[in-house]
């Protein structure tokens, strides 16, 4: 080897270390930037993790929410369906009573316009058997009386003319 070469080589391999140690140190430099960047960047990122999280949690519970209201509408709106069924029932049931009263009472009703239509049909009976009664023993007597008033006429005439 000349001595040209020489100095070439022992200056490339002189270079060599220098540009490895400078790409080391700039590799360095980079991490450190990357690092000071994530540090830097770490609490912003973990609030706005936090914020993600909230906002999550915040969505999950208005889904919730209407979930509940939703089966609340739904719980509301069965309770009112089977009000208004007993309602409904209580109603019928009532309406029903009240037919049956009726009808109790007018067969009550009934019974009793029987009742007393024969009670006055017997005393209308009764009441014309005694007239009956009555006017056969007044024309009995009446006759009775005829008769004595004739016999007595005739005794009286029967002594006059003798």
């Amino acid at each position: 080897m000349n001595p040209k070469e020489q100095v070439q080589k022992s200056t490339i391999e002189a270079e060599e270390p220098a540009v490895e140690s400078l790409e080391v140190i700039q590799e360095q430099m980079e991490e450190s930037q990357a690092q000071a960047e994530d540090s830097a960047m770490s609490p912003l990122n973990e609030v706005l993790g936090q914020v993600e999280n909230a906002y999550s949690a915040y969505m999950d519970a208005q889904r919730q929410v209407s979930k509940i209201y939703k089966e609340n509408e739904q719980q509301v709106t069965k309770a009112f369906r089977k009000a208004e069924q007993q309602a409904n029932q209580t109603c019928e049931d009532s309406i029903k009573k009240a037919l049956h009263g009726r009808e109790e009472a007018e067969q009550k009703a009934r019974e009793i316009y029987q009742k007393a239509r024969q009670q006055a049909e017997k005393e209308a009976e009764e009441a014309v058997a005694e007239a009956l009664k009555i006017r056969d023993d007044t024309i009995t007597k009446a006759w009775k009386i005829r008769e004595d008033t004739v016999e007595r006429a005739w005794t009286i005439y029967s002594k006059v003319i003798r």
